[in-house]
């Protein structure tokens, strides 16, 4: 069952397709009816926290659209002046806090790279280097809250969405930082004489006056907004990206920043971008119910246990395990097979679920990054019209920055648990 379903998605079938294709030829196997399949995937789709999944992308895309996007990167720039490389600096700040807000890593990489890949062309960076970083920063967009895949888990494992989002703010920051401290080392070799060697006019001349920082305050009291209504219990996640959709089109509509036309196709573009996202969460849910119907997540849990009596071992296991996953499936699809999947397992050597999820999620998220699936690679190499080889050769540093943090976070439960020992 497994094994088809990886033969399909190998092949180049369309994810829901393929979870779809899978449940139709077991149909029989398992006992499962037409109607049952259309009132499962409905049952499933009416969840109350999946609900947040296309609202989080809709307000990516009215900030977008909107102008808060250029005023988070306007924001970024200056606070980081300092640098001799600050376009790259800008790139990680802006991409942090527009998944902040999105949830989504896809979508900060084109939001971003639309409007800071330029400029960092023009101050003398490689191509190659600029989608490099783009890609690599645009985990930033799940890694810090709200996190779609967070949702996903959360909804699909039975733990707290609210806990999931508290314990991945640190581990977030660190790979922030650690994106930060490779960019200042490979600028020196990338950029000649480790210098930008042109500032443009419009980012020189921004935010000179006190009338220019205040322009910012909107967009920086968004993130404000949707994370201390979560982190406060003022409203719960699915409410908070209610809250910034709605936020983002007022913004629109109040600054004329965008024109009804453009607001409409936003519109429209997010709800293609939703159905396609729950259209995998319908099929996925048949799927895993399969998988319970037929032990398999038992299966892999006793597996484990007899396999070896060290959770260390049990975890690098699960992370080689869930690197491989990544490489071949769609971000949501992995999310929602994996973790309950494997949750029942980590259970059993006493593994905080919480924990589990942060480590569940970045491993499928460094996916991302690694070919064939890599769709942060291709839409990074896309926005910024870059050959994808050459963007290949320079993500080499980011990928083992990646791993670094990733064997920090799971050796270390402190740094996702965090939360539980301050409040």
């Amino acid at each position: 069952m497994i094994g088809y379903l990886i033969l399909l998605l190998l092949v180049g079938v369309p994810v829901g397709v393929a979870f779809s294709l899978v449940i139709l030829l077991n149909a029989e196997a398992w006992s499962v009816s037409l109607d049952f399949v259309g009132q499962t995937t409905l049952d499933a789709l009416l969840n109350y926290p999946f609900l947040a999944i296309p609202l989080f992308i809709l307000g990516g895309e009215l900030m977008s659209r909107g102008g808060l996007t250029r005023q988070l990167v306007k924001f970024s720039t200056r606070l980081l002046s300092w640098s001799s490389a600050s376009m790259g600096h800008v790139m990680i700040v802006a991409s942090a806090l527009m998944g902040a807000i999105t949830g989504s890593s896809v979508a900060a990489v084109a939001a971003i790279g639309r409007a800071i890949g330029p400029e960092m062309l023009s101050r003398g960076y490689a191509p190659g280097y600029v989608g490099a970083l783009n890609a690599a920063s645009g985990l930033l967009g799940v890694l810090l809250p709200p996190s779609i895949p967070l949702i996903l888990y959360g909804a699909a494992v039975g733990v707290s969405i609210t806990s999931l989002f508290l314990a991945t703010l640190v581990p977030g920051l660190i790979f922030a930082v650690m994106f930060m401290v490779v960019h200042s080392f490979r600028a020196r070799h990338v950029l000649e004489g480790g210098k930008e060697t042109q500032v443009a006019a419009e980012h020189d001349q921004s935010l000179r006056t006190a009338g220019e920082w205040f322009s910012l305050v909107p967009a920086l009291f968004m993130p404000v907004v949707v994370l201390g209504g979560i982190y406060s219990g003022i409203f719960t996640p699915t409410e908070a990206a209610a809250v910034a959709a709605l936020y983002a089109l007022l913004y629109a509509l109040i600054t004329r920043s965008a024109s009804l036309s453009g607001l409409s196709e936003g519109f429209a573009r997010a709800a293609a971008s939703s159905a396609a996202v729950m259209f995998i969460i319908g099929f996925t849910t048949i799927f895993n119910r399969a998988l319970i119907l037929e032990q398999i997540p038992q299966q892999i849990a006793t597996f484990a246990v007899g396999f070896t009596d060290s959770a260390l071992v049990f975890l690098l296991a699960v992370n080689i395990m869930l690197l491989l996953v990544g490489m071949f499936m769609e971000t949501s699809a992995a999310t929602l097979l994996m973790g309950p999947l494997l949750a029942p397992a980590a259970a059993q050597y006493g593994i905080d679920p919480v924990h589990f999820g942060i480590m569940v999620v970045i491993n499928i998220e460094i996916g991302l990054l690694t070919p064939p699936l890599a769709a942060n690679l291709y839409v990074a190499a896309l926005v910024n019209r870059i050959p994808l080889v050459p963007l290949i050769k320079q993500l080499t540093w980011f990928i083992v920055a990646c791993l670094a943090c990733l064997l920090l976070v799971t050796y270390v439960p402190q740094v996702s648990l965090w939360y539980q020992y301050v409040f």
